[in-house]
């Protein structure tokens, strides 16, 4: 089995407002939206955690009809390595291969996208699987099991990207032509852009710095 975990625990300070619940078209909102992705890329669970403004996400969501765990993280002002443990305490148990990861600032990745991240670790194995593009990385990322307990044995000040870098590989790396997959909504102006390019089909609005 290979869940997910969506991480939409943080404040959203530099949006201004809850990001997972912002419109993404189609009737979605940001965080319906990355889990109908997940689950339609193959997902077979998802987990959602939560942390500022939790109650009102969980209720928010719940109107999308799609399955979906809630975690809430207590700590989630700790750093995105505090929720990542929260959700993975809920989302591995027996039969666990790995976890997808991603977070609710990129919600218009692609299902094909998931599917391919998928599966390059059943056919390979590596530890961790991630989108590129040039230097770039994207989400969805899977961690295979093995990768679990160096996580939670993690620096919470350096948090999990020391961790995920330990394990990559060029294998792991793969290309992938999704620039839903890289655009990571922090601001008004960002998420303006990715509705220009992803709901109206104006590619010319996505500026990401």
């Amino acid at each position: 089995m290979i869940p997910a975990i969506v991480l939409a625990a943080g404040r959203s300070s530099r949006m201004g407002r809850t990001k997972a619940s912002l419109p993404a078209g189609d009737g979605h909102t940001l965080l319906s939206r990355v889990v109908a992705t997940l689950l339609e890329g193959g997902a077979d669970d998802v987990v959602v955690v939560v942390g500022h403004d939790g109650e009102a996400v969980a209720r928010g969501f719940a109107a999308s009809g799609l399955a979906a765990r809630f975690v809430e993280n207590a700590d989630y002002e700790r750093g995105q390595l505090s929720s990542l443990l929260a959700g993975l305490a809920v989302a591995d148990r027996p039969g666990v291969e790995g976890v997808l990861v991603t977070l609710v600032d990129v919600p218009f990745v692609s299902a094909e996208t998931v599917r391919k991240v998928v599966e390059t670790y059943r056919r390979t194995g590596v530890p961790i699987v991630r989108p590129t593009r040039g230097s770039e990385h994207g989400h969805p990322l899977l961690v295979s099991r093995p990768v679990f307990d160096a996580l939670r044995r993690a620096d919470p000040v350096a948090g999990a990207k020391p961790v995920i870098r330990a394990h990559a590989s060029a294998t792991g790396d793969i290309p992938i032509e999704d620039p839903g997959a890289f655009a990571d909504i922090d601001t008004p102006e960002e998420y303006e852009a990715a509705l220009q390019t992803f709901v109206h089909g104006r590619p010319e609005g996505l500026h990401y710095e």
